[in-house]
């Protein structure tokens, strides 16, 4: 076979590759963004939900679901969770993926989560409402309030 019409069919082989490849990790993209959309909330908000098991599994046999909130730098945060089904657990995850705060159970000796924290960069949030364990599922109420300073 000639040297030259074989680099060329080489060549010829890698380009749809290189596109099946990129045309696939986008598809992949696309669909893990249609998977996963946390809901969106305002920065005050209070709302009752209920936590099932078609929620995100946590692997500790217990679900969690997802809120989404824009936060400014500055800010002061108080997230209260509370629910009669289940062992609440609230986790605060910063813009780039990683924990900022978590709390299981709140200061009245309940097992109702309350957390306190304040930002340090502008961005968007998320807070992660869950049961503890394998505490179950059902309906529970998140209120999130940015707390304005004494004056």
């Amino acid at each position: 076979m000639n040297k030259d019409f074989a680099a060329g069919l080489k060549q010829l082989m890698i380009i749809p590759a290189t596109l099946l490849a990129i045309g696939t990790s986008t598809s992949a993209a696309f669909a893990q963004n249609k998977l996963y959309s946390p809901i969106p909330l305002s920065s005050s908000a209070e709302i009752t939900d209920s936590l099932s098991d078609k929620d995100i599994p946590t692997g500790q046999g217990g679900f969690a679901r997802d809120y989404t909130v824009k936060l400014e730098k500055g800010d002061n945060l108080a997230v209260d969770l509370s629910s009669e089904n289940f062992d609440t657990m609230i986790t605060l995850l910063a813009p780039d993926g990683s924990t900022l705060a978590e709390n299981d159970d709140g200061p009245d000796g309940s097992s109702n989560s309350l957390l306190f924290t304040r930002i340090v960069e502008t961005g968007n949030y998320v807070i992660r409402v869950r049961s503890f364990g394998e505490t179950g599922v059902g309906a529970f109420k998140l209120k999130v309030t940015k707390l304005q300073p004494i004056k």
